[in-house]
């Protein structure tokens, strides 16, 4: 398959790093030479110098004979000028990066789909939906649903008091907890991410991940020690589009406060949001977070357009005592460590939306990866095996599994299972499968026919 991808920042660069992992022949065309230096040195595909929108560039690329263009540059009007080229020329298929929504409003004079566009992205709403998830789970680090949402995934520190699992291996948690089926799926541990197989032991502090079935997961979150709230009152910092949006979504079942440091913006966010008190104020302002009691507030949301800002208030806010913190970054190199310096959750539009694009992508292949945990490098990949692969012949425990991998869960005519050991898939399931990214195909080979 090849792909094209216009755009080098960060969503074109983790996009390009994904993918690269397999057989897909991949172009990157940007006109930064800073970027296409960095995408040269770290990633092993063609990458083409020039303007996106040039139909020169775009010939010399070959979009006419790619499977995608993907047109992800942070300027909208060139990435549907680029769309409409590829189009011309003959791409197959186009997903363009659109950080304006008008674009794809009822009423908008010019729609996606004039410019060749087969499915649009739009960053701050991907990031949005992935806070509101987290707001809803204001326990977890990371939220994910696979199945329709009949599978829930959620990343938890690991704490001593309270629960049954730190000084454990993964088998023993399992074999003392027989009735609750959940799988661990990965853990990390001082920036560094493991596949955990039976004999892991877990450690204070580790941010482990876990799925079980939907219906589940209060029993898993008991197990683990941590009590099942619900959030009432959440304070947003910046009137930002992340932060108009959440929101927007959230006001009529929450207690919103959104802070904003520009008076005008301030006042006119105000008259939109009827149900969300705007204060118009400094958000660093220690003093004004004490006056606004801070410490009764169950989810704080930095979600302003300076990240550095988002950094520093997600940290005072935790220091002064809110339940959960959350905080939007763009520079994506920052999300391994975020979480070790007391911030409990990390959204990223970037990684959300390579996520969707990803998941796009896969839907064409004989396995989808469904979610790309980018930042501690581990996918999730759905995998059909073929009639008489391997792992049709024996049970996942005698295979010759890649260390860097394991298989989360069995969905047998819909009908999900936890996997375990002793499990042995036909060519009529389907499997879940969390791997690193070296892994994949090896994983491959497992499940093709010989």
């Amino acid at each position: 398959m090849k792909i094209v991808i216009i755009g080098a920042g960060e969503v074109g660069f983790y996009v390009a790093k994904a993918l690269s992992q397999e057989n897909f022949d991949i172009t990157i065309l940007d006109i930064d030479p800073e970027k296409c230096r960095r995408a040269s040195e770290n990633l092993d595909v063609i990458v083409v110098e020039g303007n996106g929108a040039s139909p020169k560039n775009l010939k010399k690329v070959k979009v006419s004979e790619a499977d995608y263009v993907l047109a992800l540059t942070r300027v909208d009007e060139v990435n549907l000028i680029a769309a409409h080229q590829a189009h011309t020329l003959g791409a197959k298929k186009i997903i363009a990066r659109l950080r304006n929504q008008q674009y794809t409003a009822p009423d908008s004079i010019l729609r996606p789909e004039q410019f060749g566009i087969d499915r649009v992205i739009h960053p701050e709403r991907e990031a949005c939906q992935e806070i509101v998830r987290l707001v809803r789970h204001p326990y977890a680090t990371l939220v994910a649903d696979f199945e329709g949402g009949r599978l829930h995934m959620i990343g938890i520190r690991m704490k001593k008091n309270g629960n049954q699992i730190v000084g454990r291996t993964v088998r023993e948690v399992c074999e003392i907890n027989p009735d609750i089926k959940f799988g661990v799926v990965a853990v990390v541990r001082d920036g560094e991410a493991t596949v955990p197989w039976g004999d892991f032991v877990f450690e204070e502090g580790d941010i482990a991940y876990f799925i079980s079935r939907k219906e589940k997961l209060n029993g898993v979150l008991e197990v683990l020690g941590v009590p099942v709230e619900v959030n009432r009152r959440i304070m947003i910092l910046g009137g930002s589009k992340i932060g108009r949006s959440v929101a927007e979504v959230l006001q009529n079942e929450m207690s919103v406060r959104l802070i904003e440091k520009n008076r005008e913006k301030a006042s006119i966010i105000a008259n939109n949001l009827e149900n969300t008190m705007v204060v118009n104020a400094d958000g660093l302002d220690v003093e004004f977070l004490k006056s606004e009691n801070i410490q009764e507030v169950d989810s704080y949301l930095a979600v302003t357009n300076n990240e550095q800002t988002n950094l520093l208030s997600g940290i005072l806010a935790s220091h002064l005592g809110v339940k959960q913190s959350i905080v939007h970054i763009t520079t994506t190199d920052y999300q391994p460590f975020i979480q070790e310096i007391g911030v409990a959750a990390v959204v990223s539009k970037n990684m959300s939306t390579v996520n969707t694009i990803i998941r796009d992508i896969r839907s064409d292949q004989s396995e989808t990866s469904l979610f790309s945990m980018e930042e501690i490098g581990v996918d999730v990949v759905e995998f059909k095996p073929e009639p008489n692969s391997p792992v049709t012949q024996k049970p996942l425990q005698d295979l010759d599994f890649p260390q860097d991998s394991i298989v989360g869960v069995i969905n047998h005519h819909g009908q999900l299972s936890i996997a375990r050991g002793n499990f042995q898939l036909s060519d009529e399931d389907t499997a879940l499968v969390f791997t690193k990214h070296t892994a994949i195909r090896k994983l491959k080979k497992l499940f093709t026919a010989r």
